[in-house]
């Protein structure tokens, strides 16, 4: 029995499936029959009313050739801004063992925050 994950996807979900499934010309009929999903539950996903459960996620994504993250989640909605992508991509450049110190700083800064957050 799959179990429906509601409080994961965002209220826009419905919105930007119907835009990725127009801007690859698919009709609701042609998403339903490539992702072997039912037609109504593609209107319901599609007006708001009902949620797919992960199994019809990974469906609808594998049908329309996207990621999972693109069919739920904004644009930049998740992963580091862009100040924290260049500092990401100037580490590239650095030694594997400078690599390892800043991985390593990361972590410990990232479980120290974490900790706080939890004992307050």
């Amino acid at each position: 029995m799959a179990i429906l994950i509601n409080w994961l996807i965002p209220m826009n979900f419905s919105a930007r499936l119907l835009q990725i499934r127009k801007s690859q010309g698919l009709t609701q009929q042609g998403l339903a029959d490539a992702a072997s999903l039912h037609i109504n539950q593609i209107r319901r996903y599609e007006a708001g009313t009902a949620q797919p459960t992960l199994e019809g996620l990974i469906k609808l994504a594998q049908a329309l050739h996207v990621s999972l993250d693109d069919l739920v989640f904004e644009a930049n909605e998740r992963g580091p801004s862009d100040k924290l992508k260049l500092l990401f991509e100037a580490a590239e450049r650095l030694s594997e063992k400078e690599q390892a110190i800043i991985q390593e700083l990361l972590e410990g800064m990232i479980i120290k925050y974490e900790a706080r957050r939890w004992t307050q």
